[in-house]
């Protein structure tokens, strides 16, 4: 039997809306957000679920309190959101206005542009992809949920596809990405799946 993990974006929040970047910023749901958890949990209330995993900011412990209701969770900070230095709750248009160099620079090649104040990309991919590991190792043959953000999905998704394309695998808010490891490796069996959202 493989271990499997289901990987869960958060719900949506205002930042989410407004298109901000959020990272390491507290945020909570939004109303939209805790209607998506909820469905969420019509989804996944049949699964046999061993643990639950879930990052330390507020929008992924809402979404895992409301999707796994009663259910115990263990907090993991490496599951955080990257840190986007001095882009932090900036839109687009606002980080074009203060720092439109940097940033034209950075959103064509993340891996090897870094924020000033944030996370480099490699180590942010270091973080994540050892934590998941880690949970993979802990729960051989079980199931498990991570509740999480779009980018160390994305992140993950790449590490298996030995892919540098932090954008393109960047899921929706509260979709699910399934991923089963078996003898030492790990396939992808779906990957940003909102079916179950009105």
């Amino acid at each position: 039997m493989p271990t499997k993990l289901i990987l869960i974006r958060h719900g949506e929040t205002d930042f989410n809306r407004k298109k901000r970047y959020s990272g390491f910023a507290n945020i909570p749901l939004n109303s939209k957000g805790k209607r998506q958890a909820g469905e969420l949990h019509k989804r996944l209330k049949k699964e046999k679920i061993h643990k639950i995993y879930v990052s330390d900011r507020k929008r992924a412990i809402e979404s895992a309190g409301i999707a796994f209701k009663d259910r115990e969770i263990e907090l993991i900070s490496e599951l955080r959101e990257m840190h986007f230095g001095i882009f932090e709750g900036l839109t687009y248009k606002e980080i074009m206005k203060k720092h439109p160099k940097i940033y034209s620079r950075w959103l064509k090649d993340p891996f090897c542009v870094n924020i000033p104040r944030g996370e480099a990309l490699v180590d942010f991919r270091k973080r994540v992809v050892k934590a998941l590991k880690n949970i993979i190792a802990k729960n051989k043959n079980k199931t498990v949920a991570v509740v999480c953000h779009g980018g160390p999905i994305s992140i993950f998704v790449n590490h298996i596809l030995k892919s540098r394309d932090f954008w393109k695998y960047i899921p929706k808010s509260a979709s699910l990405s399934i991923i089963e490891h078996k003898r030492g490796k790990s396939k992808i069996r779906s990957l940003n799946d909102t079916r179950h959202l009105k």
